[in-house]
């Protein structure tokens, strides 16, 4: 009779112990927290596929990069610059295939972002960001007024660059060599390339404007690229830009 006992008590724990021991499994893996996330983003696509469809409208391109593939002579500077895109990304302005204005250096805003180099050396003086919508016009001012002749000066807009541009800030940029700053408007995408008490060729400057529908205010031209060969100080008379890029 003993052994008849054992035998069934046996057989009884031959059941209950895998089943006990699974359970044990299933709520441990069930409780870890990054399981759990993981298991809730997969069983809710909605999110997922939001998510995805969000990133694909990102701009892809990162600072890492100087996408200057035109030779330059050994007496000019090559540059390469893009404006911001949207309100997403930032600009970038490289001077010999290095980045010297981008998010990655954390010197950008949105508004309008400012590289200084010295025609001669091709040293970068000085950078700046000025946040047209916020009316840091009167810094702006200071900054271009500041300015050494003979230098370098490189514009690239991000956002909104025109809400509080006076005429006395549209006169400094129009004598650096720019034809487009008297018709900036609101979130108009420009680029620009100019030197103080230098002649500057018209084509190293682009505009887009904003001609999106008056209602329609989530919306922002495309990004724009200039690239090219600055002269070192300064014989702009033979500056060559490209425009088609």
């Amino acid at each position: 009779m003993p052994r008849q006992k054992f035998r069934s008590l046996l057989k009884i724990l031959t059941v209950l112990v895998p089943v006990v021991v699974i359970s044990m499994l299933i709520l441990q893996q069930y409780n870890n927290p990054f399981i759990s996330e993981w298991r809730r983003a997969s069983y809710v696509d909605v999110d997922v596929d939001e998510s995805s469809r969000a990133s694909e409208k990102l701009p892809k391109d990162t600072d890492g990069g100087c996408f200057m593939d035109t030779h330059c002579p050994d007496d000019h500077f090559s540059f390469y610059m893009k404006s911001g895109a949207e309100n997403v990304m930032g600009p970038k302005i490289c001077i010999q295939n290095k980045v010297v204005l981008g998010m990655m250096l954390n010197n950008v805003g949105q508004g309008l972002n400012i590289v200084i180099m010295n025609g001669e050396t091709g040293n970068i003086t000085k950078t700046g960001h000025f946040n047209m919508y916020n009316n840091e016009v009167e810094p702006l001012i200071k900054f271009l007024k500041s300015t050494e002749q003979g230098s370098i000066v490189l514009i690239a807009s991000w956002d909104e660059p025109s809400s509080h541009l006076n005429d006395e800030v549209k006169q400094l940029i129009a004598d650096l060599g720019s034809s487009a700053v008297h018709s900036l408007g609101f979130r108009d995408n420009w680029l620009f390339v100019g030197g103080k008490g230098v002649t500057v060729m018209r084509n190293f400057e682009k505009h887009l404007k904003n001609d999106n529908k008056l209602d329609d205010t989530n919306k922002w031209p495309e990004q724009l690229e200039l690239k090219g060969c600055i002269p070192r100080y300064m014989n702009w008379s033979s500056v060559s830009a490209s425009r088609n890029i």
